[in-house]
């Protein structure tokens, strides 16, 4: 799949600025999204004003819980360049289809002034159709080897 690129959400932003999110040490899940969700709207600021993520089934699990853990998350320097990266976040589909347009990225640490703030969200795929992964195959949300995003 063609996945955009991750786009950083504005109260993110604002608590980097701040101090509130550690990328070396918050824990970070990533939740995927219908087509009809809201994740992928950069003024959705939190995790419980997210819509349509997808349902409890077929090997995927709604919320911040472990099997959503994104891998080994790192935050490097190389000169000026400050780079987020991460593993490749895997679900397989179990029994039947998982299905999804949207992934975001959330903090599960802070507490304010968002709880569980969205970092970063992705169009899984630019053509106007939704992924899925059949019984039995892997659901993968591949990060670009250049990581989920730099500041330069």
């Amino acid at each position: 799949m063609a996945a955009s690129a991750w786009l950083v959400h504005d109260a993110a932003k604002e608590m980097v600025g701040n101090k509130f999110i550690d990328f070396d040490n918050d824990t970070f899940y990533m939740v995927l999204g219908l087509s009809t969700s809201n994740m992928h709207a950069v003024t959705t600021a939190g995790y419980a004003n997210i819509t349509d993520e997808v349902a409890t089934n077929f090997g995927y699990t709604q919320g911040l819980v472990i099997d959503n853990i994104i891998p080994n998350n790192s935050w490097s320097a190389s000169g000026s360049v400050m780079t987020w990266d991460s593993d490749d976040v895997v679900w397989t589909a179990n029994g039947g289809s998982i299905t999804a347009r949207y992934a975001a990225v959330v903090d599960d640490i802070p507490t304010t002034p968002t709880a569980d703030p969205i970092i970063c969200s992705s169009l899984l795929d630019t053509a106007p159709a939704d992924v899925q992964a059949t019984d039995g195959n892997t659901f993968t949300v591949q990060i670009n080897v250049a990581g989920i995003f730099t500041l330069a």
